[in-house]
């Protein structure tokens, strides 16, 4: 095998080569193949070869300086490749590294600085200029030539044509309403179709200001414009489910108070993408925290309560998922969750979502008593009884379990279901693990309960 050197594989030189030869070839064969080719024809082919062969000399001459390269001071090298930098950046820490190496290892979702072993606050990479110009003038001195960075192509397959169209589409989101719902629609596609896309919002801190610019800053005499409204939410849908844009996305100032807004406005589909949309962000502790303190809640729980088919699986996602943290339980049942909840289930609407949420709720005291007043015992019987589901059945009986244990006045009802139905023994027998403890327990505090009222 060949050896190769330093920049035998810089991707720009390969390009350039690559590009030539395929060049050089069509006007090889239109000379071979047309007896009445012209001299126009073969000067262009003279043109190219000449190319070719001061790209090669400039190969040589940088594989020559090999050694120069290799004795390039420690502060010139990426800490991850142990190569002289082509592209530094630095991260959230403060470290530099050469760019194509520390975005492979965000795109395979490691947030650790190498260096320093802190976790990243954020994936934006940010030029080292002064690191940068400091290398370019050491292989100035020693006559290497660096490809320009902006020539690379990144981890993510991203080329320099495609970076300079991602940012031109934000430029006109800043534009008139016909090129900013243009544009709003073609970054909905692309964050949609191609991951590279999605990442190419982390790497600044300008990029998602921008995209939200026409719902934060012109709002227009009749109103935000809903199509225009809901292409740029969805965009934020799609940004989301990157992992590493999660906490970068949730964090920008406007994003939350923007989806807590077209939780209540513009069409269906852009109320549902907004649920969808805090629900992949609520994936991060920090960001369940966050979104509770926002306030976004109650839109949720309100757009539950409305029972659009198109948005109900998305809400109730949305809900449970933020509902893990104590807090937001608290900010759930303030807001009407319990009633809303018990109101679906009746109506046998996303039985199993909101038989989750409601079982997860029952951790909270206010909650259960709410249950109690609203007649959850009842409904969650009839459940158990209609119900084939047993992770439905496991989630009624565990929230039966702790209402009844907190309100002795309903033993009344959990005796009359089981004379008549049988429903707790059945579940005590052939339910989940889960359901047979919870059960069980209910069973025994009932004989206990009978025992007592005899012996009294």
């Amino acid at each position: 095998m060949a050896k190769t050197g330093v920049f035998d594989s810089d991707p720009a030189m390969v390009a350039k080569a690559t590009e030539l030869k395929k060049e050089l070839q069509r006007l090889v064969r239109a000379i071979v193949d047309d007896e009445d080719f012209s001299t126009q024809t073969i000067d262009q082919a003279k043109d190219t070869l000449s190319a070719l062969k001061e790209l090669k000399f400039k190969k040589r001459s940088l594989s020559l300086k090999l050694n120069d390269v290799l004795s390039c001071p420690e502060e010139f090298r990426c800490p991850l490749s142990k190569e002289l930098m082509r592209d530094p950046v630095i991260v959230s820490t403060g470290e530099t590294y050469d760019r194509p190496f520390i975005q492979k290892g965000l795109k395979a979702g490691n947030r650790i600085c190498p260096r320093t072993q802190q976790v990243l606050s954020h994936t934006i990479l940010t030029p080292n200029h002064l690191v940068r110009e400091m290398i370019s003038q050491w292989c100035k001195n020693r006559g290497i030539e660096l490809s320009d960075p902006v020539l690379l192509v990144n981890e993510d397959g991203i080329t320099e044509s495609e970076r300079d169209h991602f940012l031109s589409l934000l430029q006109k989101m800043s534009s008139g309403l016909p090129e900013q719902k243009e544009a709003a629609k073609e970054l909905r596609s692309l964050t949609k179709r191609m991951p590279s896309f999605r990442a190419l919002f982390g790497e600044s801190i300008h990029a998602i200001p921008q995209l939200l610019s026409p719902l934060s800053e012109g709002k227009f005499e009749d109103g935000i414009h809903p199509e225009l409204q809901e292409d740029v939410i969805t965009t934020l849908l799609n940004l989301s489910i990157h992992d590493n844009n999660k906490k970068h996305v949730a964090e920008s100032p406007m994003v939350i108070p923007l989806l807590i807004e077209a939780l209540q406005s513009g069409t269906i589909q852009t109320r549902s993408n907004a649920a969808a949309a805090l629900f992949t962000l609520s994936a991060l502790d920090s960001n369940k925290a966050l979104i509770g303190k926002s306030g976004a809640l109650k839109p949720l729980i309100a757009l539950l309560d409305e029972g659009h088919p198109l948005a109900m699986k998305d809400v109730a996602s949305a809900i449970f998922n933020l509902c893990i943290t104590h807090e937001n339980k608290a900010r759930a049942v303030r807001d009407g969750a319990v009633r809303t909840i018990l109101k679906k289930i009746r109506n046998r609407m996303h039985v199993d979502e909101l038989l989750a949420i409601l079982a997860m709720l029952s951790s909270h005291p206010k909650a259960v008593e709410e249950m109690g007043e609203l007649g959850a015992v009842p409904c969650l019987l009839r459940v158990i009884r209609e119900t084939n589901c047993g992770r439905n059945k496991e989630n009624c009986i565990a929230v039966l379990h702790t209402i009844c244990l907190n309100d002795r006045t309903k033993w009344k009802e959990i005796r009359e279901e089981e004379n008549t139905y049988g429903t707790i023994s059945e579940l005590a027998q052939n339910g989940t693990s889960r359901s047979k403890r919870k059960a069980s327990g209910i069973l025994d505090r009932l004989n206990r309960t009978v025992n007592l009222t005899h012996t009294a």
